[in-house]
């Protein structure tokens, strides 16, 4: 194993211990083979401009474009879709998307967050659509054209989306629609070209493709993050913005189950993110017990420290494994594959937070800045526990999965 002073620069500075630790049984050969072409990606691409992009400022210009055009043009975005719209055409779309999200987001979750709503959430959302939006929203989505945005959380609708609780609405015209509401949190919103809505229809929920330059659509200045920088949120604001009929996503009134089907995909992404850093804080923990000496011996040499890396070790296994079980499920055609893409947001989500802490303390003032003043020395530990905390929120808290999980064992009758 290489070994890491006390100054980390970068993730490609220690061994990666993935390579040594986990044996893939699960993996089909394509899948085996998006992991290997996505790590060089992720390498090439993302890890040189990884700090700049977690400590930069979050205004428009702060979004990662080289990089999101470099990965473009490498074809990261042609993994989760079909060739009718320029993809791979894989057999197995949805797990080699979810490796691809653990590679991306070892090096930046910023970026990797960026790519889960571009493509799992508003590209998957986008294969509800008819050839003729597919091929004018999804094709330049895929290639990279464009940025693409998706949108269901409000000031007082996040998690809960019962058609009761959302209050974006759009009524019908004589010739159309004219919406009007307030979305809240909406990642990639300040670069999108479109936004994909969920707004109530009378009684029920409908999804729309939105043109951002559509009048009446106001995009708020993005919002200042503890963490995930790179990935712009912000407001949008519908003022009785007129839309067509061919704007309508799928079926009128059929917008909750697209958008339940999208976030379970998501959820499965934001698991593998989760996976991504608790990976990359596991690699710079362990160089770091072996480098690292104190009181005459390895910091590793502490029972304590040894006790608490085995026990991520093993964490670690389980939650790459169930990310991969929850997206081979969906692979096989199941949309709603519970209750592991509930399990796999809540293992490695919460895995990423819990390693990230500890690398933090195990790297002691280190771990704990950005950027030391005395030779510009950068900490990647820090960054990962500023961007890991998010993945415990969004796409569905937390305390949801759980509760997704506990009415599988109890059923509805005693969860609700």
């Amino acid at each position: 194993m290489s070994a890491s002073t006390d100054t980390p620069t970068g993730t490609t500075g220690v061994a990666r211990l993935y390579d040594r630790m986990y044996h893939d049984r699960l993996s089909p050969q394509e899948v085996l083979a998006v992991r290997e072409r996505v790590r060089v990606m992720a390498d090439e691409v993302v890890a040189p401009a990884a700090h700049a992009i977690a400590t930069g400022d979050e205004r428009v210009e702060g979004f990662p474009r080289a990089v999101f055009d470099d990965l473009a043009r490498r074809g990261l975005f042609r993994i989760p879709f079909g060739a009718e719209v320029g993809g791979d055409e894989l057999t197995h779309p949805a797990t080699a998307t979810a490796v691809a999200v653990e590679e991306i987001a070892y090096h930046s979750n910023s970026v990797a967050a960026v790519f889960d709503v571009h493509c799992i959430l508003a590209g998957n959302a986008l294969k509800h659509g008819t050839d003729e939006q597919r091929q004018r929203w999804l094709r330049p989505l895929v290639a990279g054209d464009i940025v693409g945005a998706f949108a269901t959380s409000e000031p007082a609708a996040s998690s809960d989306l019962a058609p009761t609780a959302v209050q974006t609405r759009a009524d019908r015209t004589g010739d159309g629609w004219i919406l009007n509401g307030t979305k809240r949190w909406i990642t990639n919103s300040p670069v999108a070209a479109f936004i994909i809505v969920l707004a109530r229809t009378d009684e029920r929920l409908t999804t729309f493709i939105v043109p951002t330059d559509t009048p009446g659509v106001r995009v708020g200045l993005p919002d200042r993050k503890i963490g995930n920088r790179g990935q712009l949120t912000a407001d949008v604001t519908f003022s009785d913005v007129r839309l067509a009929d061919s704007d309508v996503l799928g079926q009128v009134g059929e917008g909750l189950k697209i958008a339940l089907q999208t976030l379970t995909y998501g959820r499965i992404g934001i698991g593998a993110a989760g996976v991504g850093m608790a990976q990359a804080a596991f690699d710079q923990m362990a160089a770091h017990l072996i480098s690292r000496h104190a009181f005459g011996k390895p910091l590793g040499a502490n029972q304590h420290w040894q006790f608490a890396i085995a026990e991520y070790a093993t964490q670690l296994e389980a939650a790459r494994s169930t990310y991969l079980k929850a997206a081979l499920r969906m692979d096989e055609g199941i949309d709603f594959p519970e209750p592991e893409a509930a399990m796999a947001k809540l293992l490695g989500t919460r895995l990423s937070v819990d390693i990230a802490r500890d690398a933090v303390q195990i790297f002691g003032g280190m771990g704990f800045v950005q950027e030391r003043g005395a030779d510009g020395a950068t900490s990647v530990v820090s960054t990962i526990y500023r961007d890991s905390k998010i993945g415990e929120i969004y796409e569905g808290a937390n305390e949801i999965q759980k509760w997704v999980i506990a009415r599988r064992v109890l059923g509805r009758d005693i969860t609700g």
